[in-house]
């Protein structure tokens, strides 16, 4: 087989403008079970969108942007329904920018021969395909555009700004979170940046460059993210997945006590995840053990145990058509940097 035939079918992101959850997550609320659950964290997220000093932070891991979510997250940076967001590099660069350069996600299989796909330069994600030589032509651009920039130390928010500004006149894909997020001053950090195809770009480009480069500050990406807890004061996180845009997006509130503010716990708090809480981790604690720590408090917080490509959509939906999201201040958080 070659190349093209395992590279046919490209995965379509869903469309929740499209699609109406409402009556579905109402009815969620009489059953039992992670239908409930999901239900909560429904009501929850829409409370944050209808509590007009509240900001919302969107954290992001995994790999839900190349399984078909990537168009539900642009939709909530464009329509005033997240206010910053947390991401892994992954998810910004190796999926979304990635598609903003013209390039594809593909239908796949896990029951596939990967030393064939190797020899092919095809990567895997469960049962999705990507071509490596289209991630490589990501890693260069992202080169491209340190290349062109003042060799100095960039938080990740303000390298990704640059990519969304590279993006206003190469993209094509228009529809990307990278872009829209620039657009719209939402601000995008990666506090793992260049453990993503951004890595690779930007390694090339400090050898390239060895006494005059650009480098990625994630001391930086700490301290603006605090300063945005402490700008907004009341706050509340939607949460796909977990590990480190997690865990930065709650450490902020201590990082805030620290420094001297009393900026309260995340006043709401939603997270779906898969993973488990016998091993003492449920990727970086439950959010109710969040509260003994400081970090979030117990009043509004729902855990969904669920794969986020199911329980995001309905989710987001849901929120969309209530149609809160329309009386909203927008805080345009970028400006305060």
């Amino acid at each position: 087989m070659k190349k093209k035939d395992f590279l046919k079918k490209a995965v379509e992101h869903i469309d929740i403008k499209a699609i109406n959850s409402v009556e579905m997550i109402e009815a969620m609320k009489k059953m039992s079970f992670s239908a409930r659950d999901l239900a909560n964290a429904a009501d929850i997220y829409d409370r944050m969108l209808k509590e007009k000093k509240c900001a919302i932070i969107l954290t992001l891991a995994g790999s839900t942007s190349a399984a078909g979510c990537m168009q539900v997250y642009v939709d909530l940076v464009k329509n005033n329904m997240v206010d910053a967001v947390v991401a892994t590099g992954a998810s910004i660069v190796d999926m979304d920018f990635f598609e903003a350069l013209g390039f594809k996600h593909y239908h796949g299989t896990p029951f596939v021969d990967d030393k064939l796909l190797r020899s092919l330069y095809i990567d895997r994600i469960y049962d999705t395909f990507i071509s490596e030589d289209d991630l490589q032509h990501c890693d260069l651009t992202i080169k491209k555009i340190a290349d062109g920039l003042e060799p100095r130390p960039y938080s990740s928010r303000e390298f990704i700004a640059e990519m969304g500004r590279y993006l206003t006149r190469h993209a094509k894909k228009k529809n990307s979170l990278v872009q829209a997020a620039f657009e719209n001053n939402v601000p995008v950090f990666c506090p793992a940046f260049s453990d993503s195809s951004a890595g690779f770009g930007l390694v090339l480009h400090q050898v390239e460059r060895p006494d005059r480069h650009l480098s990625i500050d994630s001391v930086k990406d700490f301290r603006e993210l605090t300063q945005i807890k402490i700008h907004a004061g009341t706050t509340g996180l939607l949460m796909i997945g977990g590990g480190v845009p997690k865990n930065f997006a709650q450490d902020i509130v201590v990082c805030a006590e620290i420094l001297g503010h009393d900026a309260p716990m995340h006043k709401y708090a939603v997270q779906v995840t898969v993973a488990d809480v016998r091993d003492g981790a449920c990727s970086s604690s439950t959010l109710k053990e969040a509260n003994s720590w400081g970090k979030v408090d117990s009043s509004f917080e729902q855990m969904v145990y669920a794969e986020a490509t199911t329980a995001l959509p309905l989710l987001a939906s849901y929120a969309y058509h209530k149609g809160n999201w329309k009386k909203r201040r927008k805080w345009e958080l970028s400006g305060i940097f």
